[in-house]
């Protein structure tokens, strides 16, 4: 493609290289239009002799054509185009689920000159008609041999896909002192609701289990192994007091219902006190106090993720640590704000 001044005359056909003010300061004429023999009178009049423009050459693609072709390539399950227009060409999701990225592929793609995608970060959870990625093609027109390169990027397979939520059931176990039991089963069934239902999940059950007596640990292990074999598509326990230690009543009640706890702990603040754990094929989350709160936390990294059918181990909630530092919660009992 070439660009640069031509002389009026020259003018004709070819693409406005930038946009053209009125004597009024206002747009005349906008950038990227084929240039009439109108448009070229509109220039003489305003008092101009060259003119800025593009020029494509054989072997060129233009730029809406360029944009969809590359979203086309990297574009997989789960979303729908908007575009091209302008060299622009957007992704956004027809289900609600999980964005996957090919982090790696991507940034091949971003190094052919011209051409640019930017994205969600990946594992992001999103709802049906969110935007997801927008494809950018810079110049007017590229080279072909760019935009073949560009595309055979995704010949293995789309870069970008939705995997769409299942329908699963989640049973809350909530512990704690007798007199508390109200306010409990209050403060975190009213967070974790919506949370559940935004991913597509239903909180089907609400149990309480005493911890004031010797058997509060044996009766946490019993409900645990009660909701996985009765079809829990996700447990949560939490409680009055969040588990403190890996040797901690859930924990050692999970490992006596025959589960296995990955980790405890997680370099996300709010969230350092989570408990993640497997019944089977049946995830266990013991949430921190923070899961009582609207704003982010520990338990809007994991859930989305197990819900979707991710099996995370140590290393995933490790990897949480880089971008970990979330907005303070008020619920918690020792905000940061309160250090001296």
């Amino acid at each position: 493609m070439k660009f640069g001044p031509v002389p009026l005359e020259e003018a004709e056909g070819k693409v406005l290289g930038h946009n053209v003010a009125g004597a009024d300061g206002r747009r005349a004429l906008r950038k990227g239009r084929s240039l009439t023999a109108e448009d070229v009178e509109t220039l003489r009049r305003l008092g101009h002799d060259r003119v800025y423009v593009a020029e494509l050459e054989a072997g060129d693609v233009d730029e809406d054509t360029a944009a969809g072709r590359v979203a086309e390539a990297v574009m997989g399950n789960g979303l729908r185009l908007s575009g091209p227009s302008t060299g622009r060409a957007n992704l956004y999701t027809t289900v609600r689920g999980v964005v996957r990225v090919d982090v790696e592929r991507l940034e091949q793609i971003n190094s052919c000159q011209g051409v640019t995608i930017a994205t969600l970060p990946a594992d992001t959870a999103v709802g049906e008609g969110k935007a997801v990625a927008t494809i950018k093609i810079l110049p007017y027109a590229l080279p072909r041999a760019t935009v073949e390169r560009a595309v055979e990027v995704a010949d293995n397979g789309p870069i970008l896909t939705v995997d769409a939520f299942p329908a699963h059931r989640v049973a809350l176990i909530l512990s704690g002192s007798p007199a508390a039991r109200e306010r409990i089963e209050r403060s975190f069934a009213n967070a974790l609701r919506p949370r559940l239902e935004a991913l597509g999940a239903t909180l089907d059950a609400v149990e309480f289990v005493p911890l004031e007596e010797a058997d509060g640990e044996s009766q946490l292990a019993a409900a645990i192994e009660e909701h996985a074999a009765g079809g829990a598509g996700m447990i949560i326990l939490a409680g009055e007091t969040a588990i403190m230690d890996r040797h901690d009543i859930a924990p050692r009640a999970v490992e006596r219902a025959g589960g296995d706890v990955v980790c405890f702990g997680a370099p996300v603040d709010p969230g350092n006190l989570l408990m993640l754990a497997y019944h089977g094929q049946t995830p266990i989350v013991g949430a921190p106090g923070c899961a009582r709160s609207p704003k982010d936390n520990i338990v809007d990294l994991v859930l989305p993720r197990l819900l979707v059918g991710d099996r995370l181990g140590r290393a995933d909630v490790v990897a949480f640590g880089h971008g970990g530092l979330l907005e303070d919660v008020p619920e918690r009992p020792s905000p940061r704000s309160r250090l001296p």
